[in-house]
């Protein structure tokens, strides 16, 4: 019956479970850790640094629940690693007596993590877009590509909420805003989704607020924060986008791992969201909780309290999960009811992925019709000078993709300051200008660290990069052909070298233009500025980047600042003193020509903050989610008020907001508001402007951020054009969690604030909720519904 498709998904895994033996289900809930080759050979195990050897021989006959990161181990030839993937699949349903293949997992958080693939921008670039169907668009093309060539799940969204810029992860969060966060990230699983890939939510949850930022430190949180801050992404892309997977943080809140957290992953996530899909683990976590929590004293406890608590597949390879948890069933530590609860959401999800059919083909899209032609031509000794040869058949670099990764490259540049100079118009180009700084001319400056050419590439030096990524030097000498470049380092990303900033600074003096290349080097654990375990103890630009930007803007030639980076750095007098100062967060293989295009004007700046520019390096990292208290107060010698606010961003024209129509101020707890404003360029170019929709709630009976974001829209209007925004605000977006853990909303005064950006209030409605304070629950409306109305031209 399990082969069936006439059945449903949940039918065929528990006819199948009924089958199975205890070894065969485990099997099921376990990863294995490989990497493709370069002859298309079968994938072969990963012999990874914290981790044993696996003998696939000894695990096979039992079945296998995942394949770990097949073609994001080593730089392979796509067509090489699908039909290794294929070949590695028909292995594995051969040796098993159901005939199971496994489902094979990809890391995807800034496009398919592989060699020659597109590099998109960072989330934190998605986030600076406030463009949700422009990153639905780019994850449908993901989740393409990684379908194309055999994998079925992939490792993205992050919805990790920003609490502290100095956490190295800040690159793979999409900002510092839950709503921002929230609506951006349900946009790109819906896209991952829709091309069949199974999404993964992470880091559930509280992750980004570790302490002091240091990666996987303890989260000091209360519930009311989680409740408010941390889980509303999570609730909104389990509710809205039909996400399939759900990864547990690595962290501890309040003393409770995420991993062992029954409340969190069964109570919360299953049974109050409704979630019916696979909770998968963080690479490791499970052991964690034996070698970093100490809540467990061996592998074989540890493994209990995750499956108790809702872990379902044990990821990347096979620890806790295999002959530790058979211990524990046998030792009665574990019910073997919880086994089976998730192996038949493991099967179920198989069964949707079309795993278990009786006419299930390992063949993926991308070998459709050649599939043994390429197996005969990759097993020949002179494989690569047939014409048959498979390898450069399988583009997943296409055009259609890095025109994609230039949109939303375009749409997250921000243009932070600017007096004028910008921009640099073909008849008000400088005939000289000194390119000086790091990242001037680093092809991979533009990439974060779950890139492959970062993320793997570095461990193969000698390997091409697999994508063209033109350097700044070399976006800008292609966008300003008729202008002189000169370029120099000045110094390093991270050392405090002050060698070359003589020579710097000569070059910057006789020039007409200075653009300075600065901002972050990705890596890991410690390999670079910005990245998994590179954690900052200061927002200061890295190495001496700073005194290297003082010394350029001492020499009187205008100063360009241009960031490429994963988090954002304090810039000390040059956020006021440079010409202009413009905002990247890794941009991808696209992002220098984007950047470029908007320094001339070809291409207008429209992208918006994520997360807040620091005025002080070393001012208590804070967001502007703080409540009164954490902001700026003559009760203390720190100024945490930011130098440019979350939601800010300049154009190249001017726009004028008015005429605010408040249909009633008052509404009952359960009713709505309803509002209208005007929007007009009243410049001279075609602009973007994005109305961001502020709640401020007086009086509350716990204590509140000063303001949050519950809503946005972008507007494109032509020089002279307006639009009649209207929007509908339900009483359920004023809902906090109260004093005895319920989310309410309370009668009394609100402000809705129409604005440019966090910092800049457009237009402000006073309004006012009637009747008895209500409870609501994870069924409340989550959105306004904005109605955009375009006016005639005057």
């Amino acid at each position: 019956m399990w082969r069936d498709k006439d059945r449903t998904p949940q039918e065929r895994a528990d006819a199948l479970l009924a089958e199975m033996t205890l070894e065969e289900k485990t099997a099921q809930l376990v990863g294995v850790w490989v990497g493709t080759t370069d002859e298309g050979a079968e994938v072969a195990p990963h012999q990874h640094d914290m981790e044993d050897p696996v003998q696939l021989g000894d695990l096979l006959p039992y079945g296998l629940g995942q394949l770990t990161r097949p073609f994001g181990t080593a730089p392979v030839d796509a067509a090489l690693g699908a039909l290794a993937l294929l070949r590695a699949q028909r292995r594995i349903a051969g040796a098993n007596r159901f005939g199971i293949p496994a489902l094979a997992h990809e890391e995807c958080l800034a496009g398919f993590a592989t060699w020659g693939a597109t590099a998109y921008p960072i989330p934190l670039s998605w986030g600076a877009t406030f463009d949700p169907a422009l990153i639905q668009d780019m994850a449908a093309a993901i989740g393409r590509d990684l379908r194309a060539v055999g994998v079925h799940q992939g490792l993205a969204p992050v919805l990790d909420v920003v609490r502290d810029a100095r956490w190295g992860r800040v690159e793979e969060t999409i900002g510092e805003d839950p709503y921002l966060v929230g609506t951006i990230g349900t946009s790109y699983v819906r896209g991952l989704e829709s091309a069949g890939i199974v999404a993964t939510l992470k880091h559930f949850a509280g992750y980004s607020a570790s302490r002091a930022g240091r990666n996987l430190a303890p989260v000091a949180m209360g519930p009311r924060e989680r409740a408010d801050v941390i889980l509303p992404p999570f609730e909104m892309a389990v509710r809205e986008s039909g996400a399939r997977s759900v990864m547990h943080a690595y962290t501890d809140t309040d003393g409770i791992p995420s991993a062992a957290d029954e409340r969190l992953l069964t109570g919360l996530l299953r049974e109050t969201w409704g979630f019916d899909g696979t909770v998968v683990a963080d690479y490791f976590g499970i052991a964690f909780l034996k070698t970093l929590h100490g809540v467990a004293g061996s592998l074989d406890e540890a493994a209990a309290r995750a499956l108790t608590a809702g872990v379902d597949v044990e990821l990347p390879t096979v620890k806790a999960f295999g002959e530790p948890l058979r211990r524990a069933v046998r030792d009665g530590l574990v019910p073997q009811a919880l086994v089976d609860r998730a192996v038949r959401r493991v099967l179920t999800q198989k069964a949707q992925l079309g795993l278990l059919d009786a006419d299930w083909d390992p063949v993926p899209p991308a070998l459709a019709g050649r599939a043994e032609e390429a197996e005969g031509d990759a097993d020949r000794p002179e494989a690569g000078t047939d014409a048959a040869d498979p390898r450069g058949t399988v583009d997943l670099d296409t055009r259609a993709n890095r025109a994609l990764a230039r949109r939303v490259a375009e749409r997250a540049v921000v243009l932070l300051h600017n007096d004028g100079t910008l921009p640099l118009t073909a008849d008000a180009a400088p005939a000289r200008i000194a390119l000086i700084g790091p990242n001037a001319d680093v092809p991979t400056a533009v990439l974060g660290c779950y890139s492959f050419p970062v993320h793997v590439g570095t461990q193969h030096p000698h390997k091409p990069l697999g994508i063209e990524l033109p350097t700044v030097r070399e976006a800008l000498a292609a966008e300003f052909t008729g202008s002189e470049i000169v370029s120099a380092p000045g110094t390093s990303v991270d050392c405090r070298d002050t060698d070359g900033f003589a020579a710097a600074a000569q070059l910057a003096r006789g020039a007409d233009l200075v653009i300075a290349a600065l901002g972050d080097r990705a890596g890991l654990f410690g390999r670079g500025t910005s990245g998994e375990g590179c954690d900052a103890g200061s927002l200061a630009l890295p190495g001496a980047q700073q005194e290297l930007l003082d010394t350029l803007l001492d020499t009187g030639t205008p100063v360009i600042v241009t960031l490429l980076a994963g988090r954002p750095y304090a810039l000390g007098s040059a956020a006021t003193r440079a010409a202009a100062v413009v905002q990247t967060f890794f941009p991808g293989e696209e992002g220098t020509r984007a950047l470029a295009s908007v320094l001339s004007g070809r291409v207008a700046p429209s992208g918006r903050l994520p997360i807040s520019v620091p005025k002080l390096p070393d001012a208590q990292p804070a967001t502007y989610l703080a409540a009164r208290l954490g902001h700026t107060s003559d009760v203390s010698s720190v100024d945490p008020a930011p130098a440019f606010g979350f939601g800010h961003g300049l154009t190249y024209t001017t726009f004028t907001w008015s005429e605010l129509d408040v249909a009633a101020e008052e509404a009952g707890t359960d009713g709505e508001f309803a509002l209208a404003c005007t929007v007009r360029n009243t410049g001279t170019r075609t602009g973007t402007e994005i109305v961001q929709l502020y709640l401020h709630d007086p009086v509350a009976s716990v204590v509140q951020p000063e303001q949050r974001l519950i809503g946005y829209v972008r507007l494109e209007l032509a020089p002279g054009a307006a639009a009649r925004v209207r929007v509908t605000v339900p009483a359920d977006l004023a809902s906090f969690t109260g004093r005895d853990g319920r989310r309410i909303v309370e009668p009394g005064e609100l402000h809705l604030r129409l604005s440019a950006s966090s910092t800049d209030p457009r237009l402000t409605a006073r309004l006012r909720l009637t009747g008895e304070a209500r409870t609501v629950d994870h069924g409340r409306r989550l959105h306004p519904e904005f109605r955009v109305e375009h006016l005639p031209l005057p």
